[in-house]
């Protein structure tokens, strides 16, 4: 744990206000003590719902690491992270995740994800949004292709 790493998270979080490039998130990803990705949220300046802070400096980290999985990289971020941050957090492999703001404090302000997190517990048909299974078999298809793929790289 780093106090300099979390004053970094924060001061992008300030500065994309200040800017008004986006909403007031900030990460960065260490490895060995060495900041090697960091990212504000610009999810209103690219039009890009998915373009959160933690999500575009994994980006970045995994591309400047050349590699999809971060084990052994760290993320400081100014708030809790939100489901889909929390999902790219899990796929990266972060290997530990340090926070500043609770959810219940970006909820405070109008960035509210309770309702993601009860959707996720609905039966899909129940859901705000309905998912609707449909053509499982012909799916089934391509992941039969990747269980007998001999090449396939595993993540």
């Amino acid at each position: 744990m780093d106090k300099s790493f979390m004053a970094r998270a924060i001061q992008l979080s300030l500065e994309n206000v200040s800017s008004g490039r986006g909403g007031p998130f900030g990460s960065v990803i260490v490895k060995e003590g060495v900041i090697v990705a960091e990212a504000a949220n610009q999810v209103t300046a690219t039009n890009d719902p998915t373009a959160h802070a933690e999500v575009l400096a994994i980006r970045q980290a995994c591309q400047k690491l050349r590699y999809f999985e971060l084990r052994g990289c760290d993320l400081y971020t100014s708030c809790e992270p939100c489901p889909m941050c929390l999902g790219a957090i899990y796929w990266a492999r972060i290997s530990k995740v340090y926070f500043g703001n609770l959810a219940a404090d970006a909820a405070k302000i109008g960035f509210d994800d309770s309702a993601i997190y009860a959707e996720i517990t609905q039966p899909h048909a129940q859901r705000e949004i309905p998912m609707i299974q449909m053509m499982r078999e012909e799916a089934l298809a391509a992941f039969r292709a990747w269980e007998q793929n001999p090449g396939k790289i595993r993540y």
